[in-house]
């Protein structure tokens, strides 16, 4: 292993503690390496005042690190995957995928134990469209309010009273060490994760083979074959992070079952199909299922989507 790598990384809390987790991983396994972390700010950083939805979506946390990773100024880079839009650069690939997180969406309040318990018209902090869809489904009484801002600033406007309640990652919550603020985690049935949900992607430069091989010790192979279908779930679908698409795969033995859904922004149509087949046609399954939610009325949500 070469003896200096520098990882690109957002600048926010989460990303670098997930980078530092990364970095002290690849020196613990090579004691003569020094790993630097270089903090960059994304489009998706500075823009705070507006729903993601509205700005473009796709790629809003990854492009700036991407072109640091292309002209060589950084040697690998460490995103949460569900951020990372499901077609790469050229020359790019996500080829190290660490084992997962917990997937599910948390629901954090401090008043109410969860969504059922909340009052009539109770005001909910999301900003994401799969979410807001899917809580517009299961509570179409709720009054959802757009929450942008890191993960401190979210706590703080549910702690001072602006909101009942807010979702957020479990995965995220977990990673900084803030369990307690979780309140209850939504099951995959009421709340279908993001593609991706839960698991870190580190992405390299294709020709950098070394490297590859290097961290081949950070890579699990289950975890990397259902995040596979989730991709070509959403690549199919062409779905950036701001659609309401929901995509979450389980294994069990070789067997690979992926849930899929796709959403109107109300929340008053959810489709959602399940597909099982062998791991070996991880990426097959996510194409057929998308096929088949795209059939069944999927591609008229998203084209109005993609209009609004």
């Amino acid at each position: 292993m070469r003896k200096e790598i520098r990882i690109g990384t957002r600048a926010s809390l989460l990303a670098v503690t997930q980078s530092t987790w990364v970095k002290n991983q690849i020196e613990k396994q090579y004691p003569d390496t020094t790993v630097e972390l270089v903090k960059i700010v994304t489009k998706g950083d500075k823009i705070l005042d507006v729903p993601l939805a509205k700005v473009g979506g796709k790629g809003l946390f990854v492009k700036e690190i991407e072109d640091a990773l292309l002209d060589g100024r950084v040697d690998l880079a460490v995103h949460s995957i569900k951020d990372v839009p499901a077609e790469l650069p050229e020359g790019l690939h996500v080829a190290i995928v660490p084992g997962r997180e917990v997937p599910q969406d948390a629901f954090v309040s401090v008043s109410y134990k969860n969504i059922e318990a909340l009052p009539q018209e109770a005001v909910i902090g999301t900003s994401s469209l799969r979410r807001k869809a899917q809580l517009s489904y299961l509570r179409p009484d709720l009054e959802i309010r757009d929450l942008r801002g890191n993960l401190d600033t979210r706590l703080r406007k549910l702690d001072e009273g602006e909101y009942d309640a807010i979702i957020l990652a479990g995965a995220g919550l977990n990673r900084l060490g803030m369990q307690k603020r979780i309140t209850t985690l939504f099951t995959t049935e009421q709340m279908l994760p993001a593609i991706g949900q839960g698991s870190l992607g580190i992405e390299l430069r294709i020709a950098d083979n070394e490297l590859l091989e290097g961290l081949q010790f950070l890579h699990d192979q289950k975890t990397a074959t259902a995040i596979a279908a989730e991709r070509a779930f959403l690549l199919r679908l062409e779905g950036g992070c701001q659609v309401p698409i929901g995509g979450f795969a389980t294994i069990d033995k070789e067997t690979i079952t992926l849930t899929g859904l796709i959403a109107s922004l109300d929340g008053k149509t959810i489709l959602r199909e399940q597909l099982s087949g062998t791991t070996a046609d991880a990426e097959k399954i996510g194409i057929t299922l998308a096929e088949i939610l795209l059939d069944r009325g999927g591609k008229a949500i998203l084209d109005e989507v993609y209009e609004a």
